[in-house]
């Protein structure tokens, strides 16, 4: 009997009692990113990591740069951080700033100045999915920890049989491995699976995985045009998905 990411025996979501098919693909789990996809997260992110930068004297970074610096994970923003500046970073110190990010964004949450919100229509679309019997899941690169606290602040955590963060598997997006692995957790083969994403590393995930990949344009995608992603299709909204895997 699957659970769900909160551990929560979840029967419901065993047997899917509407067929989803994409493209003569039979659908048995969807797989989603988070940040730029699910949930718009940019202001979380770039108060986390000026705190974190002002802990070392560091000047703030404007929330729309943060914006185009999204992607692969807090690490590499730190990373972007530090090139954007033009300062160099050794590894320990790099890892101690990382350890301050992840300190205040769950900071965020325990003193509720999160203002992290799904975008129009997501709640409704993975309600609707899921009722239909789908299997769900959540890949992202973000720390898992904290993509749990963003989907409680959210109230979508329950829709999710499992949440797959950035520190789960030994490799992150844009390799298979996080995606193969949330389909090894759902009992169901990645050809038949589905990613959806707003950035090159879904896109490059979801092919490696050999499953196909459906992408939003407002993400985040590192400061790329997301409609210029090579997804098997773009969908405007999240009110698109049900009526395309459901045929409804």
């Amino acid at each position: 009997m699957a659970q769900s990411a909160t551990g929560v025996l979840a029967p419901e979501m065993q047997t899917a009692r509407h067929p989803a098919r994409w493209r003569q693909r039979d659908i048995g789990a969807v797989l989603f990113d988070l940040d730029g996809t699910l949930l718009d997260t940019v202001g979380d992110i770039a108060l986390a990591l000026n705190r974190s930068l002002a802990e070392r004297d560091i000047p703030a970074i404007d929330l729309d740069v943060v914006r185009t610096m999204i992607g692969r994970g807090a690490p590499m923003l730190i990373n972007r951080t530090f090139e954007r500046n033009g300062r160099s970073v050794d590894e320990s110190d790099r890892a101690a700033i990382f350890q301050r990010f992840l300190h205040h964004y769950a900071d965020l949450h325990e003193r509720h100045e999160s203002t992290a919100e799904a975008f129009p229509h997501v709640g409704v679309a993975l309600r609707r999915l899921r009722e239909s019997g789908l299997r769900l899941a959540v890949v992202t690169n973000k720390h898992r920890s904290l993509a749990v606290r963003s989907l409680e602040h959210t109230g979508l955590i329950d829709v999710f049989e499992h949440v797959i963060g950035g520190d789960t598997c030994e490799r992150r997006k844009p390799d298979p491995q996080p995606l193969q692995h949330a389909c090894a957790l759902l009992g169901v083969p990645t050809s038949h699976a589905i990613m959806i994403g707003d950035s090159m590393n879904d896109v490059s995930a979801a092919r490696g995985a050999d499953m196909p990949v459906l992408c939003v344009p407002y993400g985040y995608n590192e400061g790329h045009d997301p409609r210029s992603l090579p997804a098997d299709q773009i969908i405007e909204s999240f009110a698109e998905l049900p009526p395309l895997l459901l045929g409804q």
